[in-house]
């Protein structure tokens, strides 16, 4: 963890806008703009770009991948640019806690890997990198998005030690354990061989 120098009020202060722009659900924004329907109704459920891209509209799934990214990172940036890093890190970790559990949509949300994914790139680049790296070979091999999401998800904490971003360490140990929690399903589906393959509308 990084050292703690901005004020508590203030910290609480970016949790909370963090969270509020976290939790703006642009999968359903998007699946409503493109007349798909509510997406919450289609394939898994799931909120995100790879539920999106389920319906076969390539360009909605990936503006829906780019604006749950830049909730992380734009929550990062800014609070980095107006505060410090410990401000920085909350704001991501909030932005992601956001789109998990989103106040607008019941506190029913998505799984986070895009979010956590545009957090890690404005945290520190070298760290996005591996992770986005790692969920794509991954995701080649096997051929099935939660699976790379949670390699992913697993091993960036130790890239970022390796990497020479210690301070980070925590704050993705936490955002890991959150993604396999959010994947449970997932994970029981992998486990039983019927989880959902890249490419299968």
């Amino acid at each position: 963890m990084p050292e703690i120098v901005t004020a508590l009020p203030l910290l609480a202060l970016t949790a909370l806008l963090g969270y509020l722009l976290g939790s703006v659900p642009f999968g359903i924004v998007m699946a409503r703009l493109f007349g798909l329907g509510d997406l919450r109704k289609i394939g898994s459920g799931n909120i995100g770009a790879t539920n999106v891209l389920r319906t076969g509209n390539k360009l909605a799934a990936f503006l829906t991948l780019i604006l749950d990214a830049g909730k992380g990172g734009i929550a990062v940036l800014v609070a980095r640019a107006l505060l410090g890093d410990d401000a920085a890190q909350i704001a991501g970790f909030a932005a992601f806690l956001g789109h998990c559990f989103p106040v607008y949509l019941g506190f029913r949300g998505g799984k986070g890997v895009a979010t956590w994914l545009g957090t890690l790139f404005a945290l520190a680049w070298p760290v996005g990198l591996a992770a986005g790296a790692t969920w794509l070979v991954t995701a080649g091999v096997f051929r099935i998005s939660s699976l790379a999401a949670l390699v992913a998800a697993l091993l960036t904490p130790l890239w970022a030690w390796l990497l020479g971003f210690p301070q980070m360490v925590v704050l993705l140990v936490a955002l890991g354990a959150l993604i396999f929690i959010r994947h449970h399903e997932n994970i029981r589906r992998i486990l039983a061989g019927t989880e959902s393959r890249i490419g299968k509308k």
